[in-house]
Formats: C-alpha cells, sequence, structure tokens
C-alpha cells in the first residue's frame, strides 16, 4: 500500500506556515541609538521592547537622542520610523523651557516615532538644510522627508498632541 506525502511539520493543513504571518508583516529599519547598527523590527513587535543584533541595547531609551551632522541621516533618512527633532540652542530660552517637557514627550510617543535633539549652534549645517528660521522648532520626518513643522516652545501635552495629530493626519496622505 502506499502512503500519502507527509507535508512539513511547520506547514498547516491549508499549506500556509506559521511563519507566513511574521514573514510578511511590514518592518521598521531602526538604528540603534547606542552603536547605530541598522535593526529590521517587525512593525507588531515594537511595543515589545526590541533590543539591537549588534550590542543588545534596548532600541527605544524613552529619552530624545542628541543627534549631530555626523549620525543625522542614518536616523532621519535610513530609519523608516518617524522623527521628531527638536531644533535648539543652548542660550535659548524658550528652548531651555521646553527641554524637559520634550524629554517627558519621549517615553508616551515612542514606538511610534522616535525623539530626537538637534543643537543648531554645534550643527550649523542640519539648521540650514532644514531652513531653521527660530528656535525651538519642532520638525516632524518620515522617510527622510518632512511631514510638518512647529515653531516655538510647548508643554509635553502640546508636543504628544501636535505629534499624534500630524502621524494620524501623515497617514491619511
Amino acid at each position: 500500500a502506499r502512503m500519502a506525502p507527509r507535508r512539513p511539520r511547520f506547514l498547516r493543513a491549508n499549506g500556509s506556515s506559521r511563519y507566513d504571518a511574521r514573514m510578511n508583516a511590514p518592518d521598521h529599519l531602526l538604528a540603534c541609538p547606542h552603536c547605530a547598527a541598522m535593526n529590521r523590527v517587525p512593525v507588531a513587535r515594537l511595543a515589545e521592547q526590541p533590543k539591537c543584533g549588534r550590542c543588545h541595547a534596548p532600541l527605544f531609551t524613552g529619552t530624545p537622542l542628541a543627534l549631530g551632522e555626523a549620525d543625522f541621516d542614518r536616523h532621519a533618512l535610513r530609519s523608516t520610523l518617524p522623527l521628531l527633532v527638536d531644533f535648539w540652542a543652548p542660550w535659548c530660552g524658550p528652548c531651555l523651557q521646553m527641554a524637559p517637557h520634550f524629554q517627558q514627550a519621549a517615553p508616551l510617543l515612542e514606538p511610534a516615532l522616535r525623539l530626537a535633539k538637534v543643537d543648531t549652534d554645534a550643527s550649523p549645517a542640519l539648521g540650514n538644510r532644514f531652513g531653521i528660521r527660530s528656535i525651538p522648532t519642532l520638525v516632524l520626518l518620515r522617510g527622510g522627508g518632512e511631514v510638518a513643522r512647529q515653531a516655538g516652545a510647548m508643554t509635553r501635552e502640546q508636543v504628544v498632541q501636535w505629534a499624534r495629530m500630524q502621524l494620524a493626519s501623515a497617514r491619511g496622505r
């Protein structure tokens, strides 16, 4: 008597694999805030506190990243997660007033987006590249392109509300 061929163990009766859902899920490409390695993270696993594949440090720290000209493009252009950038200067009173509010907004907005700070005195080329005329200025980037911009100091609640509103409207485009 001939036996019917057995299907591989990892295939379901309908021919799909339990791995199909994970393999076909959209991924985000994220730069590690510690070692700058690029990490592919499935969207469904962003909230599970993913770690870097190279240094094993958390990919989300709950604090804004301090970015300069050397590492800005890795986070803004190569990473696919939206990036909210605070352009500021150390001599700016409103910037210093807003700094703790921006810091407190980071854990509320991650992992939907990443927050970063750019000191326009230390990185004037970035300020020029984005046409920063007044500080503080928040710029929301997605895929390297500017989605929204807001000048002026904001409270934590205003930063969170503005960022969520801009993300929602950007998804609709």
